[in-house]
């Protein structure tokens, strides 16, 4: 099944996103090889230079690294892969306060609903 992009952003960052979410959530584990460029660009249906060009980001971000004849790895550093995990997870934190700005509810509301729905939906 094709992945979902949003025609608002390049499309390399949303696959750089997507990879990356894949591996901090451990879909892709520590050390493990990674599908190659025709196959991951195949599944996300997109054009195979695309797929090049966001798996280089993550080899600069240090998250994936290539061994010279078999393929793309991630890496087994897992004290970066928690570094990024954190960093992702706080910039989703910021973003859904900003919704809730938007929405005019303050920092203490938001909690406040939060906490109303603890036990409630386990999505």
């Amino acid at each position: 099944m094709p992945w979902q992009f949003d025609n608002e952003r390049p499309i390399y960052t949303q696959l750089l996103e997507k990879i990356r979410i894949r591996i901090i959530s451990g879909q892709y584990p520590a050390g493990n090889r990674l599908p190659s460029v025709r196959e991951l660009a195949a599944e996300a249906a997109v054009n195979p230079n695309t797929m090049q060009r966001a798996l280089a980001e993550l080899e600069r971000s240090g998250l994936i690294y290539s061994q010279r004849t078999s393929g793309r790895y991630v890496t087994e550093d897992e004290s970066l892969v928690s570094f990024i995990r954190e960093s992702v997870a706080q910039e989703k934190i910021h973003s859904f306060y900003e919704e809730m700005k938007q929405l005019g509810y303050s920092r203490e509301e938001t909690m406040n609903l939060l906490n109303k729905d603890k036990g409630g939906s386990s999505t």
